[in-house]
């Protein structure tokens, strides 16, 4: 897994390079220090890094997991609730 990182100038504190042009997210300050805390203990230099890869892959399994989700064929559904007497032929 290869993790990207934003590099931020020192003077202005904005973000520079092809990572910077984004949107701003808020985050509750209780959450925001919880990832603080994390990021020393991890391969991550800022809490942006660490959001941002947590959202990557919770969006990656998200979307995955719509894919595999079994397709619902509307036939076979009015057909099952015809036999339970559900719905008038």
């Amino acid at each position: 897994m290869s993790h990207s990182r934003d590099v931020i100038d020192e003077q202005t504190g904005e973000g520079v390079g092809p990572e910077s042009d984004g949107r701003t997210v808020t985050l509750p300050t209780d959450l925001y220090d919880r990832v603080d805390r994390r990021v020393p203990g991890t391969e991550f230099e800022t809490v942006d890094a660490y959001v941002r890869y947590v959202m990557e892959e919770v969006l990656l399994h998200v979307e995955r997991e719509g894919d595999l989700a079994p397709r619902v064929d509307e036939a076979e559904v009015r057909s099952r609730l015809r036999s339970l007497g559900y719905l008038d032929e």
